[in-house]
């Protein structure tokens, strides 16, 4: 089997990480099918690092900007670009770098801009959105369409979405390109419990087929279709003393790679004086490893252990058994009542015998995960 570099392996990193974690605040309220009385206009900084023992490994800077306007107060116009570049490297086989990896520092530079245009309706609302986002090996394009819509109570908003993904795959080695469609739907039920409390359920379900195989990892293969589902659960609480909210969430993940994962997450955002919110937060995720992992070798944790090469396989170690958990602090400051300024911290720690469910890897070293973030937002 040819050996291919191992260093290009970001774009899980630098795709999902930075659009998870470069939410722009927004005018929106939670159980809003209104359209926004005001427009915004965002920017948030974003730096990423990983490591494990003795060893950095990726590093992700990126920037983002967002506009929302809305429009003869019944309809809303949001767009938002993103720019990141990745450099570092990742293993070549679980937790082991290739002699010349470390050598061999990967750069990478990608562009993704998303756009909703949102209608809203007396009772209801409904958003059609697309996305396009390029770096110099892959390209992914999605168009969307979600609609909500209020019962007579105006107590309870139903939710219902879809999207469809195409993801062309040009790798820079030999391996030969490919592509990936995803199909996703989603249906959630939000409710207001009382005037301190508010429930949201979400169920969604994605049906994938294409390329699954990392084709910058020398021994992986995966099979060619992939489907999950997720069960979100959230609650929401204010307290009248304290004027804080408490947010608790649950999500249940499971897939047909054989992984199931549980998150549990909490935060507290508590408003200040002289206009500063304080919010802590605690996340707890927790996986199985996917059926065709194979595990270190334990007598040589370097070299690939016994593979049958006629089935699935991976060594990778994102699809191990662990669990992680994630401790973070966002401050804020509102200035002259139209300008927000937030800066955050997090620090996630993934060990391998911290999974609550399946069998760990004891031969996987630790990791550990920095991630910050500043922001700046005007509303107008």
């Amino acid at each position: 089997m040819k050996k291919v570099s191992p260093v290009k392996n970001t774009r899980v990193i630098g795709a999902a990480l930075t659009a998870a974690a470069m939410l722009l605040p927004s005018v929106r309220p939670a159980m809003a099918d209104a359209a926004p009385e005001k427009g915004i206009v965002a920017y948030k900084y974003l730096n990423y690092k990983d490591s494990q023992p003795d060893q950095d490994r990726m590093n992700i800077t990126a920037s983002s900007v967002r506009v929302m306007t809305p429009i003869a107060g019944k309809w809303a116009i949001d767009m938002t670009g993103v720019y990141d570049s990745v450099s570092g490297a990742s293993p070549e086989r679980h937790s082991f770098f290739a002699p010349d990896a470390i050598s061999k520092a990967s750069s990478g530079v990608r562009r993704s801009i998303d756009l909703g245009v949102t209608r809203y309706f007396s009772k209801g609302s409904l958003t059609a959105g697309t996305s396009y986002s390029s770096e110099s090996d892959y390209l992914s394009r999605s168009i969307s369409l979600q609609g909500s819509i209020l019962t007579p109570s105006k107590n309870t908003t139903v939710t219902l979405g879809g999207s469809v993904t195409t993801d062309y795959i040009h790798p820079t080695n030999p391996f030969p390109s490919d592509r990936k469609k995803t199909y996703a739907g989603l249906i959630g039920i939000t409710q207001v419990m009382s005037k301190n409390d508010i429930i949201q359920m979400n169920l969604s379900r994605s049906v994938g087929t294409g390329l699954y195989t990392d084709p910058y990892k020398p021994i992986d293969k995966r099979p060619r279709h992939r489907n999950y589902t997720t069960i979100m659960t959230r609650w929401n609480h204010y307290f009248d003393s304290t004027e804080g909210v408490l947010k608790l969430s649950y999500r249940y993940y499971e897939d047909t790679f054989g992984i199931e994962s549980h998150t549990l997450g909490t935060e507290y955002i508590q408003p200040l004086p002289a206009g500063f919110t304080l919010m802590p937060s605690v996340r707890y995720y927790s996986q199985t490893a996917a059926k065709f992992y194979v595990p270190v070798n334990p007598v040589m944790p370097q070299d690939p252990p016994d593979i049958n090469w006629d089935d699935f396989y991976t060594l990778d170690q994102r699809l191990s058994a662990f669990g992680a958990v994630t401790l973070g602090l966002k401050v804020s400051k509102r200035f002259a009542d139209d300008w927000l300024v937030d800066v955050r911290y997090d620090h996630c720690m993934q060990r391998g015998d911290w999974a609550i469910t399946g069998k760990s890897d004891p031969g996987l070293e630790p990791f550990n995960m920095d991630f910050f973030q500043a922001g700046i937002s005007w509303e107008f």
